[in-house]
């Protein structure tokens, strides 16, 4: 997916750095992404959320904070509310470059930056916390230790995140200053909460009161085992996933029509018009739905493959699954198959091997990645393998389509 590097003014007037991820094809909305504390914009979790949600059409904006990665400013002299004014500078940004954000989105400590901002966010129509604790003041626990010496120099250097970060008096005082139960009561937005029961950072208890405090429409979903910095790939995308679905109620376009999937029995493959764009096609294959378009130099609006992509598509399925398959009949130490295939036509007499002489013809180009602990005789008879896919024959057998018209 494209991901641009961004720069705009901060709350205290430090430059902040800035990451936009944007689909391959239309944007649907544009979502701010706020991350935990001490981290930064390309923490995994961030980056991961990011890209899952832009195969969903989202642009998602991630900064860091003044005085974290990229961005200039000092640590020591930020707080919450600094925080809150980042982020309030960040959907003036994007508003001002783009299109406001229709989706907060907070992790941790951002997640309870994001209810406190929301406000100021008018065009947001939804709201998502990810393992978020309710109050501002739950980060205090983390340098406990040196509570007493901030309390008494005014400053303390702590180990946060395996770093070494100066924590000012101020920055407590400010935390205790913020109080979220009211604001989030008043936040006239959807809601979604998602908490790990057994986070040992930030406790399922701040869900329940997030949850509590808020008005419909709410929802809470349960991230299993997740850790709370959702360090595995497949957390990030559940969450990515359940956030596309659920916003897509708040954020799509009344004007714009829903997508109506055609239905198809199993067997079948179903097409049929949308209406958007000049090509933008509906599939179903079977219980499988997906589009098809061409690609914007043509006239289309690149919202799914191409019909010559989707063909190629499938002689690569086939091929993956065909050496696969004999693989594990003959028990070979095949551990993975990567194919990669582009269609394009040529002209005839540029065919060493083909019949037609005159005219131009089509070629697909097949490249075949095998890994594994195989000698040469086993990948060369994977490779014969692959030939023998179904649909590899079908594109070199006779085929006979047969079109009727039905009322």
């Amino acid at each position: 997916m494209p991901s641009e590097k961004l720069e705009f003014p901060g709350s205290q007037g430090h430059t902040l750095a800035a990451r936009l991820d944007t689909p391959s094809g239309p944007i649907r909305a544009y979502a701010l992404f706020a991350h935990c504390f001490t981290c930064g914009k390309d923490i995994l979790a961030a980056s991961r959320i990011a890209q899952a949600l832009n195969g969903h059409g989202i642009a998602v904006l991630r900064f860091d904070f003044t005085g974290l990665g990229a961005s200039d400013g000092e640590f020591a002299n930020t707080n919450f509310s600094s925080n809150i004014g980042d982020l309030a500078k960040a959907a003036d940004f994007l508003r001002d470059t783009r299109e406001a954000p229709k989706i907060l989105i907070g992790h941790s400590l951002g997640g309870a930056a994001i209810l406190a901002v929301a406000g100021q966010v008018p065009e947001a129509t939804s709201v998502v916390t990810i393992a978020a604790p309710s109050d501002p003041g739950h980060v205090s626990h983390l340098f406990a230790d040196a509570r007493d010496e901030i309390e008494a120099q005014g400053e303390a250097e702590v180990m946060l995140a395996g770093r070494r970060f100066c924590v000012q008096r101020q920055f407590l005082e400010d935390i205790a200053d913020h109080a979220l139960a009211q604001r989030v009561a008043k936040l006239k937005k959807a809601l979604i909460v998602f908490h790990a029961p057994g986070d040992d950072t930030v406790s399922i208890d701040n869900a329940t009161d997030i949850f509590l405090a808020a008005k419909h429409p709410k929802s809470f979903v349960s991230l299993d085992d997740a850790d709370h910095l959702l360090s595995r790939p497949t957390d990030a995308a559940y969450v990515a996933d359940i956030v596309s679905a659920w916003a897509d109620r708040y954020i799509a376009d009344p004007a714009t029509p829903k997508t109506v999937y055609p239905k198809a029995v199993e067997g079948t493959v179903v097409v049929e018009e949308t209406g958007f764009g000049k090509f933008q096609q509906a599939m179903a294959a079977g219980p499988h739905k997906l589009l098809a378009d061409e690609p914007p130099s043509v006239g289309g609006d690149d919202t799914g493959p191409t019909p010559y992509d989707l063909l190629t598509a499938g002689l690569g399925a086939c091929t993956s699954m065909t050496i696969r398959m004999y693989a594990r009949h003959k028990n070979l130490p095949l551990d993975g198959v990567h194919v990669e295939l582009a269609h394009d036509k040529i002209h005839a007499d540029d065919c060493e091997h083909c019949e037609t002489e005159d005219g131009k013809i089509d070629r697909i180009r097949r490249k075949i990645t095998l890994r594994g602990d195989l000698d040469d005789a086993q990948r060369a008879k994977l490779l014969e393998i692959a030939d023998r896919c179904p649909v590899h024959r079908t594109l070199h057998s006779e085929v006979t389509i047969e079109t009727s018209l039905t009322s």
